[in-house]
């Protein structure tokens, strides 16, 4: 017996049991629903995910359950059970849209798939023999397209019992494997961080050469171009580059148990954002709640904790700073939560990190906070109530706002919009290029495929999925539909697939630690830096314990992230739910993700014909930072439920 099965069992061996009558049908939508783990919403009992009748293809039922993908829920059948019966399908109230397949499980087994069903298709019937079944699991994936629309009903879903009332059950995968990878950062110098860094000619230039070591530390740089200096206790080089071209560096990190030097490249074009920005978002953690205070001891956390030092950049204010349009700029100005923005630029700046800020084109913002347009041209705002929300202004602001920004000193931009909204969307990104600033700019909101050029030449980041929630739905949702955006991502350009929810998470003033068991947080982090996506953490930095921040601090996994190429990962190959991942990096290697998405620990094999090499390579565990060996033609290794392996596949040992 495995041990996801020794747990199901054992979680259920004490429980009281309720008898049926012989024969008894019991439909599943009258058990404990609070159980099932889903991407979007709450389940429904009889109902649709948004509360409608159930009806698919226009069929109407009275029972069922109303879900969204991914979702699972697991029931303890007791071995009372004889029959499970459903028909399954997309719910009508997507209006034709949204893809998902249904799976039913038993102890692990896949007694029946759907395949993949879209919205408007005639239900399929289930009708199984599970007799013999402990536990059941109906699951819903996403279909490998992300989680819009999904919305997916087990209509008239039920069970012929015999014996014991089934029970719905916590899917708790094993945690055994959840323990600390990465060893300490030795107490001789390390430089991390990104090896390359754009800047356009003339912008304020800041970058802080972060390293791992013992304190204290010196630093200092060889073939800086003119106009830049660096401060030898800080690390921090500032100053301005005119003339555009590739300066070549080498940056020298010094303290009592040696010395260490690393290449670096500084570009000057038009061009920034040369690797995925890293750093921590305010939504996530405080939301509605932020307020400088909490910024700025959140920045004093990312330093006091280490992990600027691993190359841990941005703290990013969100929604709900913003007060009335004013001052010489007719600019948003700070709300009584932020009375002195550009002093606490400068108190963050002084600590080697950059600062950003949020807005949108709307009148109000997401948060019913004044927007980026007004009904009148002096950007008076009004209560959301009167102005609506996600509604347009006769007059624009842009460039005042942009021009305000660049005076307080932000270095990046979320920017809330829809599809509607390109006009804006491109006017922003003008007024950004001549605010006398690198600002960052990052599009937030969802917005359909098919549009993705015209938005990825306008920004440094933008989202590809909805909000990402702390479940194993949500991520592992969003995470493994990203091969799809592969090819617009590159140096200046990155797929943006949600925040970190890593720590504690909370979307408020009352914090939680993530429902992310350990290896779901590895296959989190492994996945996120593989796609080279934006590493936003949406935790508080105050709380930060030893297995988080030991996540986060892994700086072989950070590196592929960062890697100057720039290309993302893609799927190389999926047997069930095992799947492989590739990523190409500078140095002609390969990182390679090997994920477990099923409910079985399993071996999973990394072929070379697949990853379009031959010949011996040597593997590395980049979580645990040691070599495995030499291997020929394949590279085959046990992985956890819900957990990850991340190797780099190379033909010579890292330095």
């Amino acid at each position: 017996m495995n041990r996801i099965m020794v747990f199901f069992v054992a979680a259920f061996s004490a429980a009281a049991l309720i008898s049926t009558s012989s024969g008894e049908t019991v439909q599943v939508s009258s058990l404990d629903l609070e159980k099932i783990q889903q991407g979007w919403g709450k389940p429904q009992s009889d109902r649709a995910v948004a509360n409608n009748k159930i009806t698919i293809a226009s069929q109407v039922f009275d029972h069922g359950i109303g879900t969204h993908a991914g979702s699972l829920l697991v029931i303890d059948l007791q071995k009372g059970s004889e029959k499970f019966s459903a028909s399954v399908g997309v719910d009508d109230e997507t209006d034709g849209k949204g893809s998902v397949e249904f799976n039913v499980i038993g102890d692990n087994k896949i007694l029946w798939k759907s395949g993949i069903m879209k919205g408007g298709q005639s239900p399929q019937k289930v009708d199984l023999d599970v007799k013999d079944v402990r536990i059941l699991m109906l699951r819903v994936g996403d279909a490998g397209d992300g989680i819009d629309d999904d919305h997916a009903d087990w209509a008239d879903a039920k069970l012929e019992v015999t014996g014991e009332k089934p029970q719905t059950m916590n899917f708790q995968p094993d945690m055994e494997q959840g323990r600390i990878l990465t060893p300490k950062p030795v107490a001789a110098p390390r430089i991390t961080g990104p090896r390359i860094f754009g800047v356009r000619p003339d912008s304020p230039f800041l970058f802080r050469v972060t390293a791992t070591g013992q304190r204290p530390m010196k630093f200092s740089a060889k073939g800086l171009p003119s106009g830049l200096t660096i401060e030898k206790k800080t690390g921090q080089i500032t100053g301005s580059i005119t003339k555009a071209g590739e300066y070549p560096v080498t940056l020298f990190a010094r303290n009592a148990k040696g010395q260490a030097e690393r290449e670096f490249k500084i570009v000057v074009s038009n061009l920034i954002a040369l690797t995925p920005p890293m750093g921590w978002n305010s939504w996530n953690c405080w939301a509605g709640s932020v307020d400088a205070d909490k910024v700025l001891r959140s920045a004093r956390a990312m330093v006091t904790s280490g992990l600027a030092d691993h190359g841990w950049t941005y703290i990013n204010i969100d929604d709900t700073w913003q007060g009335k349009r004013t001052g010489h700029n007719k600019a948003l100005q700070g709300n009584h939560k932020f009375q002195d923005i550009k002093g606490l630029c400068d108190q963050i700046h002084g600590m080697g990190l950059k600062v950003g800020i949020y807005s949108t084109p709307w009148i109000t913002s997401y948060a019913g906070f004044p927007g980026g347009s007004s009904n009148n041209e002096n950007g008076d705002w009004k209560d959301p109530q009167d102005s609506g929300k996600w509604v347009h202004g006769k007059y624009r602001f842009h460039e005042n706002d942009a021009h305000q920004w660049a005076e307080w000193g932000i270095d990046y931009l979320k920017y809330d919009w829809h599809l509607l909204d390109v006009p804006h969307v491109s006017d922003m990104a003008t007024a950004l290029r001549w605010c006398g600033r690198d600002i960052l700019y990052s599009l937030s909101n969802s917005a359909p495929f098919d549009h993705a050029a015209d938005w990825a030449r306008l920004a440094n980041c933008w989202r590809t999925t909805g909000d990402i929630t702390d479940t194993w739905e949500s991520m592992n949702g969003i995470g493994f539909s990203q091969d799809k955006w592969k090819k617009f991502a590159a140096p200046g350009h990155w797929n943006d697939p949600d925040m970190l929810v890593v720590g504690h998470v909370g979307w408020g003033p009352n914090l939680h630690p993530t429902k992310l068991t350990p290896n779901e947080q590895y296959t989190h982090i492994t996945l996120w830096c593989l796609l080279s996506a934006p590493l936003l953490l949406g935790c508080d930095l105050e709380k930060l314990d030893e297995f988080t921040l030991n996540l986060l601090t892994n700086d072989e996994v950070l590196d592929v992230n960062q890697d100057p190429l720039g290309k993302q990962a893609g799927r190389i190959s999926v047997t069930n739910d095992l799947e492989v991942w590739s990523k190409d990096l500078e140095d002609g290697s390969k990182a390679v993700g090997m994920f477990n998405r099923g409910f079985l620990d399993s071996s999973i094999t990394a072929k070379w014909s697949d990853l379009g090499i031959s010949g011996k390579y040597i593997v590395r565990d980049l979580w645990q930072q040691k070599d495995l060996g030499e291997f020929s033609d394949q590279f085959t290794t046990q992985v956890s439920v819900h957990g990850a392996v991340m190797i780099r596949i190379m033909q010579k040992k890292l330095p």
